[in-house]
């Protein structure tokens, strides 16, 4: 305590909340600390190497004169970080591997995601982007999505949508790089990007949502990301809410266009309600133009359809019949207490007998081509004139024809013809 006659004054205490705290290095809120910052020659101190790392992937054959193009280009970007790559292209395959000179651990797996982009029809200016630290890449496979060729084929179209308008929407809201080849997805970008990219890929390929909506949604997320004040709220409220629902389609002719049938998700509930709002005007306007000239005319209602109601069935306290299983049919026909060898005996014995079926129609159809077909009978003359006519008939066949033919004239020897002796013998 204080004593003002002993002069002695207390000293003030001290607080025991961050006694011991000291200042660390990262509490300067001007230092960003998710920043990734590029390794040095200097940030290895261990040295070089002790073992060789490398990596080796394939290449499709079309893409041969491609990467014999742009091959100097890649040895150029390698030799930066002291990897060396090889392009043989007897195997058809890409090989990279560390140096004695190489620093950088983690160069050899950005290295291996290079050839991998390369051999995926992606173009070099795009994946050379992998060798900075604060890019990293995805490859995507959707074949699996789908066991249809044409869902897989229209859904895979969706992605790219008219011209590459869908595509190129993408790239621009997640700031990732996408290339569509085949049954993969190539995409290039920050983890941020990639997992947004994904999420809208899968989506579309199992038919959950259509893309165009998942672009929606990450336009909204990208203007409230702008205001500081909606940091830390929730923005459920403002996000829009797809119901996935069955599109009605007409009634198919065949049964294979049924199996065919795709559920498409569509828009929110608010387009009918906008759909509503002009014919509502139109109906508005007649109303105020029909007072002013005093047509009052009674707008004509519509005549609703009558649904067709099933008739009801009579009330039976019987239950329905119980259907026959597999087994008990066999048992009723005595097919379920043969052996395997009669069982195969009675289906060869079935096949026997549909093949005689076949053949017999198949021939009455064939001898169907080779029957006459029915004459019309000759009508006899009816009138005078046309028995006169039958009865000159064969005079005019009789008579001799004008055009008499030539008559054949008797072959002459040549003078000193003498005639083989076996010829003569021969005809004697």
């Amino acid at each position: 305590m204080n004593d003002p006659t002993s002069g002695f004054v207390e000293p003030p205490r001290k607080e025991k909340v961050g006694k011991y705290r000291r200042p660390k290095p990262w509490d300067d809120d001007t230092v960003d600390h998710w920043k990734v910052d590029p390794f040095t020659p200097e940030d290895n101190k261990g040295g070089h190497f002790t073992e060789e790392s490398s990596f080796a992937t394939l290449f499709p054959r079309y893409r041969e004169q491609y990467l014999r193009q742009v091959w100097g280009q890649v040895t150029k970007a390698l030799a930066q970080y002291h990897v060396k790559c090889e392009l043989d292209l007897v195997e058809g395959s890409m090989k990279v591997a560390t140096t004695r000179k190489t620093y950088d651990p983690f160069i050899i797996l950005k290295a291996r995601d290079l050839i991998k982009l390369l051999s995926r029809s992606v173009p070099f200016e795009q994946a050379v982007r992998i060798l900075e630290d604060d890019v990293v890449c995805d490859v995507i496979k959707i074949s699996s999505f789908t066991q249809n060729k044409e869902r897989f084929i229209r859904r895979r179209q969706r992605l790219i949508g008219p011209d590459g308008s869908t595509l190129k929407a993408l790239e621009l809201l997640t700031g990732c790089y996408i290339c569509i080849q085949g049954s993969t997805v190539c995409v290039l970008g920050s983890y941020r990007g990639l997992k947004q990219v994904r999420k809208v890929i899968e989506d579309c390929m199992s038919n959950q949502l259509h893309p165009i909506y998942s672009i929606k949604t990450l336009m909204i997320k990208r203007e409230l990301a702008k205001d500081p004040a909606l940091a830390t709220e929730n923005w459920d409220r403002f996000l829009p809410k797809f119901k996935k629902t069955n599109q009605k389609k007409k009634k198919s002719q065949g049964p294979q266009e049924d199996e065919d049938e795709e559920e498409v998700p569509e828009a929110p509930t608010e387009e009918p309600k906008q759909r509503k709002a002009p014919q509502m005007a139109d109906s508005m306007q007649t109303r105020i133009l029909s007072s002013a000239y005093g047509d009052e005319e009674k707008p004509e209602k519509k005549s609703k359809k009558k649904k067709s109601r099933t008739e009801k069935k009579e009330y039976t306290p019987f239950p329905p019949p119980i259907t026959e299983r597999k087994e008990d049919k066999m048992i009723a026909s005595g097919e379920y207490f043969l052996s395997a060898k009669q069982k195969k005996q009675l289906e060869k014995a079935k096949m026997q007998a549909q093949e005689k079926q076949q053949n017999a129609v198949s021939a009455a159809k064939r001898a169907q081509l080779h029957t006459p077909p029915a004459e019309s009978p000759v009508p006899r003359p009816s009138s005078v004139a046309e028995q006169l006519h039958m009865a000159v008939l064969p005079e005019t066949i009789s008579a001799p024809s004008k055009h008499i033919l030539p008559q054949k004239t008797k072959r002459t020897r040549p003078e000193g013809y003498t005639e083989d002796r076996t010829k003569k013998l021969k005809r004697e």
